[in-house]
């Protein structure tokens, strides 16, 4: 039963982590189309990029704490980039080379999600088959 409680601890994970992702579209893309001001843009990416990073290492951790190894082993080289992003200290978006830099920010975030996706889409066939195998075992 815990490791049921472990798949569905990430699913919420990763949903939090897309949501946080689309969120920081949105003000780039807001931030290119004028709609918004550069230092509000760039404020509000900068709120959320450390809980987008402990999330992230968060979800991780369970993984690895719950033995799910594969998940373990294909969530590492976003956890690498975040680490090695905060490292070199180029985490937070610069207020004055935002401009410069927006369709590699918006890139970059767009891999994310669809990196995500994918892991949402992995976890959610695993907790479907968990959910199986305890009904199978409950009615036995």
């Amino acid at each position: 039963m815990g490791d049921l409680f472990a798949w569905l601890f990430n699913l919420l994970l990763l949903i939090f982590l897309i949501v946080i992702l689309g969120y920081q579209i949105i003000c780039l893309v807001d931030l290119e189309s004028d709609y918004i001001n550069l230092f509000d843009s760039t404020s509000r990416i900068n709120r959320v990029v450390m809980l987008e990073f402990i999330t992230q290492g968060v979800f991780s951790f369970v993984h690895l704490l719950a033995r799910h190894w594969f998940m373990f082993l294909v969530s590492l080289p976003c956890l690498y980039f975040n680490v090695r992003l905060y490292i070199r200290k180029e985490h937070l978006a610069d207020v004055t080379e935002i401009y410069n830099h927006i369709g590699c920010e918006k890139k970059q975030r767009f891999l994310k999600i669809i990196y995500f996706l994918v892991l949402l889409f992995i976890s959610l066939i695993w907790t479907i088959r968990r959910v199986g195998a305890l009904e199978k075992n409950w009615d036995s």
